[in-house]
């Protein structure tokens, strides 16, 4: 397997892409250890997309460094394609291959074997009967659960997911999950970019945040959520409504009914629990951790520097598509997009 010997299994230097006078991302610095399922958020056109492409040597970056195991993806992609695994965020098939075709073609373009075909159909819930049929009768849920068996099926140690939840039923989402556990459980690193916040709660143990192709800030989940706000809820005895707060209102109170909730960042939490008992008549009081939605919209909104004009370049969610190949496949499909064109090619 290929390896520099250091700790980060993927590395990134400054990244910088750009679509002619438009940056899909811009000087991202990221690195990535063995075991660590790390998670890109960001809203679509954040430069998500961009980046993973990078990674996997779809698209060469105009400036900066990009090391995957030690190697560079674009210069080394041959070298290094049997120990990626890759599932777009548009993913494209041949509609005329069935299932069981196009899991074999995407695995001797992968150049490696692939142990766990069986166990992750099995899994992930593809019938033999559903891999006789042509992929072109899928449904899109179908085709994602396709996507996810040919990125692990030949157990890579680095598996890059764009949006891998998309289409898929919760029940098939929390086999998801288990198989993502799994690879961190035995040393493979995952990168995975969303925008469904409780999916990077539930599954990551680290963040990079972007933002406008800038990164707001590499953080552990635990720490984002730790650092941020507070949610506390008063229901008020006496039946009235909304009403002045007095200090408190800096807490940008939401009010329902006789219902308040407010905002407190953690170390005030108790001092204003306090106050508010002793100056309202207050019946209930509920205080909880909050969620790495808080926490996200809360960096996101006061992210420095970020000019609005950038990151919408990479055609995330634009509906091109992309082949699930391209990581895994010919030398072509790297270099038809050094130009800076973001589609990318079937075999």
């Amino acid at each position: 397997m290929p390896g520099d010997g250091t700790g980060s299994v993927i590395e990134l230097r400054s990244l910088t892409k750009r679509y002619g006078g438009t940056v899909g991302i811009e000087r991202l610095d990221v690195s990535v250890a063995a075991g660590e399922v790390f998670g890109l958020l960001g809203p679509n056109g954040a430069g998500k997309t961009t980046t993973l492409r990078c990674l996997v040597g779809l698209l060469g970056p105009s400036e900066g460094q990009v090391r995957v195991l030690g190697l560079d993806p674009v210069a080394d992609h041959r070298r290094l394609a049997p120990s990626i695994g890759y599932l777009p965020g548009e993913l494209r098939l041949y509609p005329e291959l069935t299932g069981q075709q196009t899991l074999d073609l995407l695995a001797a373009l992968q150049g490696a074997p692939v142990p766990r075909q069986g166990e992750l159909c099995d899994r992930l819930k593809l019938s033999r009967a559903d891999l006789a049929r042509p992929v072109g009768e899928y449904s899109r849920g179908m085709k994602q659960k396709l996507g996810l068996v040919q990125s692990l099926q030949h157990r890579p140690p680095v598996v890059v997911l764009d949006e891998p939840s998309e289409g898929l039923d919760p029940l098939v989402q929390e086999t998801f999950y288990e198989l993502l556990a799994e690879e961190a459980a035995a040393g493979r690193t995952v990168l995975l970019s969303s925008h469904v916040l409780p999916e990077v709660q539930r599954t990551c143990g680290r963040v990079a945040i972007v933002r406008h192709g800038r990164l707001v800030t590499v953080r552990s989940v635990a720490e984002l959520r730790h650092a941020r706000a507070r949610r506390v809820r008063l229901v008020f005895a006496d039946g009235l409504g909304a009403r002045p707060l007095g200090a408190a209102e800096r807490w940008s109170p939401r009010w329902d009914g006789r219902r308040v909730e407010l905002l407190v960042p953690p170390d005030e939490v108790v001092p204003a629990v306090r106050g508010l008992l002793a100056e309202l008549p207050v019946a209930d009081l509920t205080v909880e951790e909050a969620g790495l939605d808080e926490a996200f919209l809360d960096l996101y909104r006061s992210g420095d520097g970020e000019s609005d004009g950038e990151g919408d370049g990479e055609g995330e969610g634009d509906g091109d598509g992309e082949a699930a190949v391209g990581a895994a496949g010919e030398d072509e499909a790297a270099d038809g997009n050094r130009d800076g064109s973001d589609g990318e090619t079937t075999p």
